[in-house]
């Protein structure tokens, strides 16, 4: 309240910056107010109408009535309690609203912190008017340069768009004008840019609002450029990680454990390898080691343990390639075709003289130098009971000679394998050259292993009898020749083999018996013939007797062959 000490001349009082002078309030009472202390002088001083300037509410306005219009230096009233003129144009009037800035918008609440209990909050998707977000507490809700980042997809620099006005449905409370500092930086933008045209021309700086500069597009953008050479760099990378692994570590296994390491690949060039009678796998294994065959012998044993045929490798040379991985060096060994033999089978019967021609004939040893090893029975470890005679003693069976194998390791061989057989049958070596003998007459007699048995019993019967053998076959023997029969002048010959001229066995074998010679000498059959025949040489056919007369019968049977086969 303020107090009057004269007419229309206020002394103080609490009026708004900017605003007109407020006339003093009267009373109904006369027009003084109760307890003043004034003096009723009787001026009609009642209520006033508002003169029109007041709307002007600014003395800079052109129709203001200021400047001495009226005489008065503008400040004259046409009536003494008039209103109080305006106050001079001074600081305040610059700060008021503009003229067509129309009504103030209404004021926005802000919650300072968090959202208001009951209405949506921090969790909610979308942020409110009622819900600020996080940067809007510190600039009081004005426009933050980034904050609509998340909602508009990057614009191409320099290039602006015009504001799209707020929807017609959003409420006034909810639309946030643009500030002065916010167009201040936009304004600062602008100007390293080129304009922007409009519908209607160039756009100025305050109708293209622009959206901040986001990095994190350009940085994006350069991402995806570069993401498949970062794959493919990724990649190179892993594969060469995964190979220095690899390679490393069949190094490190190298250097731990020497026996590990292994070639790769089936291996170059050739080179020939011996296994000996009675190498393990591990001795072959050591060989091909020694030969730079296989790089060390683990992985050559780990293959021959998990192959069934490993075990059957046989005595002989191989041909084998260098620098082979242990699987592949197996798989050769066990291969006939890469082993180097000279395989034959010698048959029952055969006299040296013919073994002899055999090997020569089928491995390219010399016959001289097999005839001189035949001349040592000593090399060829013959054994004692044999008295110096190899023959007997050339076991009939197939061998498989290697290339260097000499003369004397043939017949040795040889040697060597009818011992094991004689071994095998259990005959006392005092009774082995009988025995033998025996059975070389058998096996050079009988035409097939049934009837060996039956010539066994007749050389038992006629040796207890003392009856002479007359066995062509051991005439045919001394006199080197083969066949089946004989001539007055070939039984003639007063060689000990000659059975017709001497009685009882010969000194020695007169060829190399098989095995079932052996045994039916051994084991002879029961009979008491004295004789037999072989009547037809083409089939076989053997006939036995016991009288001399039943057996010129049957020896006619023989001549009757001859006859028809005069080539015998």
């Amino acid at each position: 309240m303020s107090s009057w000490t004269g007419p229309g001349i206020p002394t103080g009082g609490d009026y708004p910056p900017g605003s007109p002078a407020r006339p003093p309030r009267h009373t109904d009472r006369g027009g003084v107010r109760p307890g003043s202390g004034l003096i009723d002088r009787g001026d009609e001083t009642g209520p006033l109408v508002e003169p029109d300037w007041w709307a002007y509410g600014s003395t800079d306005h052109p129709d203001h009535p200021s400047g001495g219009r009226d005489g008065n230096g503008g400040f004259g009233r046409s009536h003494p309690s008039g209103p109080l003129p305006p106050m001079p144009t001074g600081v305040w009037d610059r700060l008021s609203g503009r003229p067509d800035a129309g009504e103030d918008d209404p004021t926005v609440a802000t919650p300072r912190f968090g959202a208001v209990p009951g209405e949506p909050g921090e969790h909610d998707d979308e942020p409110t008017a009622a819900t600020p977000r996080a940067w809007d507490e510190h600039t009081g809700a004005l426009d933050v340069i980034g904050a609509n980042v998340e909602e508009e997809a990057p614009r191409r620099r320099g290039r602006r768009r015009a504001a799209r006005p707020a929807p017609a449905d959003v409420p006034a409370t909810e639309a946030m004008p643009a500030q002065p500092a916010a167009r201040h930086d936009e304004e600062h933008l602008a100007d390293e840019h080129e304009p922007v045209d409009g519908p209607e021309g160039p756009l100025t700086d305050d109708e293209i609002p622009v959206a901040p500069y986001d990095p994190r597009s350009d940085r994006s953008r350069r991402r995806r450029r570069r993401r498949p050479f970062a794959v493919l760099f990724a990649l190179l990378v892993l594969g060469g990680i995964v190979a220095g692994i690899v390679f490393g570590g069949q190094k490190l296994l190298a250097l731990l454990d020497p026996t590990s390491r292994d070639y790769e690949g089936a291996g170059t060039g050739e080179v020939d390898i011996r296994v000996n009678q009675g190498d393990t796998l591990s001795d072959i294994a050591q060989t091909l080691d020694d030969a730079d065959v296989i790089a060390s012998t683990g992985p050559f044993v780990s293959a021959a343990k998990d192959h069934p045929d490993a075990t059957g490798i046989q005595p002989g040379v191989y041909t084998l390639r260098l620098q082979m991985s242990g699987e592949s060096a197996l798989e050769l060994l066990l291969d006939p075709a890469a082993r180097q033999v000279s395989r034959i089978t010698l048959r029952e019967g055969l006299s040296v003289t013919q073994v002899l021609n055999r090997l020569a004939e089928d491995t390219g040893t010399p016959l001289e130098e097999l005839q001189r090893a035949a001349a040592d029975p000593v090399a060829l470890g013959l054994p004692a009971y044999a008295d110096g005679k190899l023959e007997g003693f050339l076991f009939p069976a197939t061998y498989d000679f290697e290339p260097g194998d000499t003369a004397v390791d043939m017949l040795a061989a040889m040697v060597a394998r009818a011992e094991q057989a004689f071994d095998g049958l259990n005959v006392p070596e005092a009774d082995r050259l009988v025995w033998i003998t025996k059975a070389s007459i058998v096996q050079a007699e009988a035409a097939g292993a049934e009837d060996m048995a039956k010539v066994a019993r007749v050389l038992e019967n006629r040796l207890s009898d003392g009856m002479p053998l007359q066995l062509d076959t051991t005439v045919n023997y001394a006199n080197g020749k083969g066949g089946i029969t004989t001539t007055a002048a070939d039984r003639a010959n007063p060689s000990p083999y000659n059975t017709y001229v001497h009685t009882g066995l010969p000194p020695g074998a007169i060829s190399n018996p098989g095995e079932d010679a052996l045994r039916a000498v051994l084991s002879p059959a029961e009979g008491d013939w004295r004789f037999f025949v072989v009547v037809n040489p083409d089939t076989g056919e053997t006939r036995f007797a016991r009288t001399g007369a039943e057996h010129q019968q049957n020896v006619l049977l023989f001549q009757q062959w001859l006859r028809e086969n005069p080539e015998g």
